[in-house]
């Protein structure tokens, strides 16, 4: 039976290579990227469907939404995957500090935007996350939008945490009705995903540090296990994994009531 697998943050990174090792004869494959230019390249190269939408801006997070459920009925894999660091503090258009937005806030709309038609598909849900949850997370869940205290690498690391938490929430929420969450780490990727950042993580992740990194390609291999396995036979809906493995993430991620109480904060954020 075809498919139709979303992907975003599909313009680079891990999310094109993803988006090459996906493409089957017969699905429907759809990239969603920020740039129109790198998107639709990478939609031409394998006869996939672009979306654009700049998670910066949650209006574009809602009009992709509309546009997927009205295209797509039927969706049985959407990966979370856009993403990134950014420098210093920044507010979005919607007035939320722009780490967290942009890696958890806006993926978190669209998921909830599309849930009806995610259960109705049995949908398959893979949220990108990192183990910056583990090593750089300062979580404070009164404290989302950072304005108490800021710095890149917790702002980052902080988001990579909520990923991890709001997968186990949907799951908890929507595993009964069919839904399969999990989040991944990557490893450390060549990517552009610091391209916003301060000049330290550009460093750090720069051309010479990229000669000890993992390729893109390597980086996609969860999530390609996690989008063409079987929920609950392959491996367990609601986990955070790292080389197709369940693994160990920050203590507050096995917290229900954060979990909870995040959810509830980040449909008042986003006004769902």
């Amino acid at each position: 039976m075809a498919r139709t697998i979303v992907i975003t943050g599909a313009s680079d990174g891990i999310g094109a290579a993803a988006a090459k090792m996906l493409a089957y004869p017969g699905d429907q494959l759809v990239v969603v990227g920020r740039s129109p230019q790198k998107t639709k390249a990478i939609a031409d190269g394998l006869e996939a469907e672009p979306f654009i939408a700049d998670f910066a801006d949650l209006s574009q997070v809602r009009e992709l939404a509309a546009a997927l459920a009205e295209r797509y009925p039927r969706i049985d894999v959407l990966a979370n995957n856009a993403g990134g660091i950014m420098a210093g503090r920044e507010l979005t258009v919607d007035g939320h500090e722009k780490t967290f937005q942009v890696n958890h806030l806006a993926p978190f709309l669209l998921t909830t935007l599309l849930i009806d038609g995610l259960v109705a598909s049995r949908a398959t849900v893979i949220n990108t996350s990192s183990n910056a949850n583990r090593i750089m997370a300062k979580f404070d869940i009164d404290d989302l939008d950072a304005e108490k205290k800021y710095s890149a690498n917790s702002a980052y690391g902080n988001a990579k945490l909520a990923n991890i938490l709001f997968t186990r929430e949907l799951q908890r929420r929507y595993g009964d009705h069919g839904v399969s969450a999990a989040a991944f780490h990557p490893g450390v990727v060549a990517s552009g995903f610091s391209a916003e950042s301060n000049k330290i993580n550009k460093l750090a992740y720069g051309v010479l540090a990229r000669r000890f990194m993992i390729s893109p390609a390597q980086g996609a291999d969860t999530l390609v296990w996690l989008a063409t396995t079987v929920p609950g036979q392959d491996w367990t809906p609601g986990e955070y994994y790292a080389k197709r493995k369940v693994a160990k993430a920050n203590p507050r991620a096995y917290r229900p009531e954060l979990a909870e109480s995040l959810w509830e904060k980040s449909a008042a954020m986003v006004a769902v």
